[in-house]
């Protein structure tokens, strides 16, 4: 079939605006940022004809090919491609970009002078292309990052001897790990690997895990059900709940801290409790706001307060799990479609994007230079390996072309 009929048979079915006459009614996605249209200029269905196709493609290559790529497949990094773009949502995209909505120095200049019937005829064209293929390379980089709970889960194998395989200690004089808010841990293992806490093993060990590791190491442990740790506790409970009444300020009431940088103390190994505080009086761990607290405790004062705290139930710590890629994506594809082929014309397709310009936009919208407050609402909560694995996920998708049909009047 050659290109004039192919253009024919795909533009006379094609909607640009496709708000009204589409055989579906799915949930509007968020369209791009507060693009103002007149009065009764409401998206509407609109049959291209091969002329108009054909008039788009004239200015797409003299306007758009240059960053855009010879049938609208980019090769210019941060750039995307436009083949097989849903028409509306290319249309709304260069309606935001002539408004001032959205602003890029390289899209500001193009567009200003073209009159709406033009933008609609190169959104027309760019939805009447192929797709762009798949690119794994796009997203190699990304997709190599694993989930940030099991690899916290698997850089624990070296700790589970002292403290347990989920972070609860079994053996007097090593502490527990679980119910410490994550902030707290990677600023303790710091203070090891720095030498403000003196422990030759433990900054031997420290000195050896990257901050990625350390990240999962500690995201790991506040997520694990607290639990008390499973050693004796020698001391008179009643003598140590007074003693530690002074406590409860900085560490909660029962030990249950609500200050993310201030350990829990329930629920820990009595042992280790009193070694810290002996710590802390002699010098060893320097921390100005312990020093004053803990001179005047004595070796009994202090041996009560530790079996106390140790009989006292731990909390999980304020973290929220991290979604896992699959789940990221099944929020994503909700509006964008199974795998990023949106079935909605006003909601782009994501399927084989370009992985680096995915990671452009998420960041826009996470700093707010794009404005939608659906999209706002999902970035927010997005780490950078979330931002990197969803490029990479949807630059390995399988790009499909969508035709939009108009749905006759009852």
């Amino acid at each position: 079939m050659n290109w004039h009929a192919r253009t024919f048979l795909l533009a006379a079915r094609m909607l640009i605006a496709g708000a009204v006459g589409v055989g579906f009614s799915p949930a509007a996605p968020a369209q791009p940022a507060t693009v103002k249209l007149s009065p009764g200029d409401d998206l509407r269905a609109l049959n291209a004809t091969p002329q108009d196709v054909a008039e788009g493609k004239r200015l797409a290559d003299s306007s758009c090919a240059r960053c855009h790529g010879a049938n609208g497949v980019s090769t210019m990094k941060g750039v995307p491609h436009l083949a097989g773009q849903r028409p509306a949502a290319l249309y709304l995209d260069l309606r935001a970009y002539q408004s001032g909505a959205r602003s890029d120095k390289s899209m500001d200049g193009t567009i200003k002078f073209l009159s709406d019937d033009a933008l609609v005829k190169v959104a027309a064209y760019y939805a009447s292309l192929d797709p762009a293929q798949p690119s794994a390379a796009n997203g190699a980089k990304a997709a190599a990052k694993p989930d940030p709970v099991q690899a916290g889960k698997a850089a624990t194998a070296n700790c589970a001897g002292c403290h347990g395989e989920t972070g609860v200690s079994k053996t007097p004089g090593m502490p527990s790990l679980v119910g410490l808010d994550p902030k707290y841990f990677a600023a303790a293992m710091n203070a090891y690997k720095g030498g403000q806490r003196k422990h030759d093993m433990m900054k031997s060990f420290a000195a050896g895990i990257r901050d990625a590791d350390l990240n999962n190491i500690a995201l790991y442990y506040a997520l694990q059900k607290p639990s008390r740790a499973q050693t004796r506790a020698l001391g008179d409970q009643a003598a140590g709940k007074v003693a530690a009444a002074a406590c409860a300020g900085c560490h909660g009431d029962a030990g249950v801290s609500g200050n993310p940088t201030t350990p829990s103390l329930a629920g820990q190994d009595a042992q280790y409790f009193v070694a810290a505080i002996k710590a802390y009086k002699d010098g060893s761990r320097n921390d100005a706001t312990m020093k004053a607290p803990v001179a005047s405790l004595n070796d009994r004062a202090i041996r009560d307060m530790a079996a106390y705290y140790a009989a006292r139930q731990p909390q999980p710590p304020k973290v929220r799990r991290p979604l896992t890629l699959s789940e990221w994506a099944e929020r994503c594809d909700r509006c964008h479609g199974i795998n990023g082929n949106s079935t909605d014309p006003r909601s782009h397709m994501l399927a084989a994007q370009r992985a680096d310009y995915l990671e452009k936009v998420l960041h826009a919208y996470r700093k707010g230079e794009r404005r939608s407050p659906a999209m706002a609402a999902m970035s927010d909560a997005l780490t950078e390996a979330d931002v990197e694995n969803l490029a990479a996920h949807y630059a390995r998708q399988k790009a499909r072309a969508v035709v939009y049909v108009t749905v006759p009047a009852k």
